[in-house]
């Protein structure tokens, strides 16, 4: 299958084009900048140079392609809602090309606020409109072109991507330790985030582009849900650290522009990912690849 991917050279997509190639795919990646198309080629895969806003390169590269995945995001949380309203134009210019065609596309979406806490978030379970309290448009953008018969499918990603290399929001919880001093959590630290290897999680993304229905939703999760005081823990434990709590008014004075993130639940099961999918999590769960020179080098 001839596989178009954005984000190719982020995170998680320099993965899933990797997991494509050993699957024997072809892969065409998207990226933005120099170094990432450099990385796209190292990998194998054919380059093409574009951003999201770009939406005309990436019709015509969905157009020519068997499949797309779609793991390209701006993570400048600070410009959240522009970033997903640029996401939604994206998913619609990729769905648009493939409308009429079967083929399928696979778009990424998150975890957050899908159920109340203490609860674990199903494949099932809806996410929220879009709106201000979470602007994230994805889900609802390829359940619309699904609605239009695009063969378009989401898989969820948790908070924690994790792997060598990291840089996502466990790596911030980590530098914001070292500059306050303490490794912090809100209130009672219950919250609780899920996680998945980024490896493991390439595979979810291969399997939904060659397995997946019109419509469906699947978990990359093999942690369904790990407190977030126990996060915390581990890290206040590498950098000898204080462990601390904080009240929701003391909460943004330490993680800033994470607080929503440090503080709402995001716990998730894959049973039905793993029934459909024939997935399971080959590689360390969390706690165990944080308390590990790969994330405290040196220490």
């Amino acid at each position: 299958m001839r596989v178009f991917v954005t984000g190719a050279s982020g995170w998680v997509g320099s993965v899933v084009i990797k997991e494509l190639l050993a699957a024997g795919h072809e892969v065409i990646g998207m990226a933005r900048s120099d170094a990432g198309a450099a990385s796209v080629e190292a990998a194998g895969a054919t380059m093409l140079r574009a951003d999201l806003d770009d939406l005309d390169a990436m019709r015509r590269a969905a157009g020519a392609a068997d499949g797309v995945i779609h793991t390209a995001f701006n993570h400048d949380f600070s410009r959240f809602a522009e970033s997903c309203e640029q996401d939604r134009r994206a998913i619609e210019a990729l769905g648009s090309a493939l409308e009429g065609t079967g083929k399928p596309l696979v778009v990424t979406s998150g975890l957050a606020l899908l159920t109340a806490p203490g609860q674990l978030a199903s494949e099932d379970d809806q996410p929220l409109p879009p709106g201000p309290q979470y602007p994230r448009a994805s889900e609802a953008a390829a359940a619309a072109l699904a609605a239009r018969g695009v063969h378009a499918s989401t898989v969820r990603l948790p908070p924690s991507v994790h792997g060598v290399g990291d840089h996502g929001f466990v790596p911030m919880l980590i530098n914001l330790a070292r500059e306050k001093g303490a490794a912090a959590y809100i209130g009672a630290g219950g919250n609780r985030w899920a996680g998945v290897h980024r490896l493991d999680a390439a595979r979810v993304f291969r399997l939904a582009l060659e397995r997946g229905a019109i419509g469906a939703r699947y978990h990359a999760v093999q942690d369904e849900g790990v407190p977030f005081r126990d996060i915390a823990a581990v890290i206040a434990r590498r950098l000898e650290l204080p462990s601390t709590a904080l009240t929701p008014e003391q909460a943004p004075a330490h993680f800033g522009w994470m607080t929503p993130f440090a503080g709402i639940e995001m716990a998730a099961s894959s049973a039905r990912t793993r029934a459909l999918l024939g997935w399971a999590p080959r590689e360390a769960a969390l706690l165990e690849e944080l308390d590990s020179e790969r994330y405290f080098p040196g220490t």
